[in-house]
């Protein structure tokens, strides 16, 4: 299968032409040495080549050997060789000298020192619904967090699509899959994960049932505020298993480092009332369809379940909205009060512009969403802070158009970078 452009092409295009090394991170499959041998010129594939540990040890300047860029994939698994890339980066003073790409976070004890100056960082992700070619991206985020017009699009989704779509997920090499043949895959990575990803990432033995309680209890609170203790009490009731609370945050930490998680932490407003807000962060999977493998959910039974299913949408809106937040030099947040008002995404960027969205997999709760949104909006105190850029819903099955109220209804099979 030829490569299929990454929205992530650019932003290492760039980088390679800012730093003297690159670091490439996102979950195992996501598409990151594929994406790096598009522009590297030579590579070293630390997680194969059985000889790398014995040079690292005894003449280690000949792994950093070869044409520039250098791809040295799956670095983590020889950590030292960052310290050895940050060195030669600083001898030859030149830029777009190497690649690293990795899976997984080293360990704190590797000890790395700091890569300031010397790398800079792309975060992939599983492929988005514009990567996919399944969006349009006639309406991109960049025209949103400016504040521009959405033109009507009456184009829709049908709700078999955004549930086959759930299931199989974005890893590149399931593009060409069937629903069937992607759910066999990703359960195999659940259960890799749970036999033998989190014992190796942490060097200790996991207990392969209790993993794999936990991403059973990750995937029915997806898009939840659900904290350790939540998850406790869901572990035992559901999976008839006790976890001790260090147990289950060493868990969720190497989960973390493996990027098989990523929490979307919550969004601190200036608002004109002294209301209190929450920070708790809201639990996702790097990819959506890992939810659903883990609870063996089909597209017929995700059809059976639209309560449950609309949690899994918008978890796979969150994942599209960070990609193109990226590429827009923007962060995902989340917004909930302790009045339990909340706003399932706000996208922001570092000069302080903003935008909000109201996630609905159908079209009847689109009102009650544009008076959270605009609620929000009232509530912002235009003097310590700016109002937001634009106010949407985004849906699954419903069409593009602004409504009377100008809050903008925008199908993810039209959103795009």
């Amino acid at each position: 299968m030829s490569y299929i452009p990454r929205i992530a092409d650019l932003e290492l295009r760039r980088k390679l032409d800012a730093s003297g090394a690159v670091l490439i991170r996102g979950p195992k499959a996501c598409g990151k040495t594929e994406t790096a041998s598009q522009v590297s010129q030579s590579v070293l594939h630390a997680d194969r080549d059985e000889s790398v540990q014995l040079t690292l040890d005894v003449a280690p300047q000949k792994l950093l050997e070869g044409a520039t860029p250098r791809l040295i994939d799956e670095w983590q698994v020889i950590p030292k060789i960052w310290d050895h890339v940050r060195h030669e980066v600083d001898t030859r003073k030149k830029v777009g000298q190497f690649i690293l790409t990795g899976s997984s976070s080293p360990e704190e004890r590797a000890k790395l020192h700091s890569g300031s100056g010397r790398f800079t960082v792309v975060d992939m992700r599983t492929m988005s619904w514009q990567e996919l070619g399944l969006s349009r991206a006639t309406v991109s985020l960049g025209q949103l967090l400016k504040g521009e017009a959405v033109e009507w699009d009456s184009s829709q989704t049908d709700i078999e699509l955004i549930t086959t779509q759930i299931v199989k997920g974005g890893f590149p090499a399931l593009i060409d899959r069937t629903a069937t043949q992607a759910m066999d895959v990703n359960q195999a990575y659940i259960e890799l994960l749970a036999e033998v990803d989190l014992s190796t990432v942490s060097k200790v033995r996991r207990d392969p049932v209790k993993v794999r309680s936990t991403l059973n209890s990750l995937a029915r609170n997806t898009a939840t505020l659900a904290d350790s203790g939540t998850l406790g009490k869901d572990i035992k009731a559901y999976e008839a298993v006790e976890l001790s609370r260090p147990t289950l945050y060493d868990y969720l930490d190497a989960l973390e480092r493996l990027m098989v998680v990523e929490d979307q932490p919550a969004w601190r407003a200036h608002l004109r009332s002294s209301v209190a807000l929450r920070s708790s962060p809201k639990r996702h999977f790097t990819d959506v369809s890992l939810a659903a493998a883990a609870l063996g959910a089909s597209p017929d039974a995700l059809m059976d379940d639209l309560n449950y299913t609309g949690f899994l949408f918008e978890s796979m809106v969150v994942h599209d909205i960070r990609v193109y937040a990226q590429a827009n030099d923007a962060k995902v947040y989340h917004y909930r009060d302790a009045t339990g008002r909340e706003i399932d995404i706000i996208v922001q960027k570092d000069d302080g512009t903003w935008c909000a969205f109201e996630v609905k997999l159908g079209t009847s709760e689109f009102d009650e969403a544009a008076r959270n949104l605009i609620h929000l909006q009232e509530s912002i105190d235009p003097r310590r802070g700016a109002l937001p850029a634009s106010l949407n819903i985004i849906t699954g099955t419903g069409i593009t158009h602004t409504r009377k109220d100008g809050v903008n209804v925008i199908a993810l099979a039209a959103l795009g970078v």
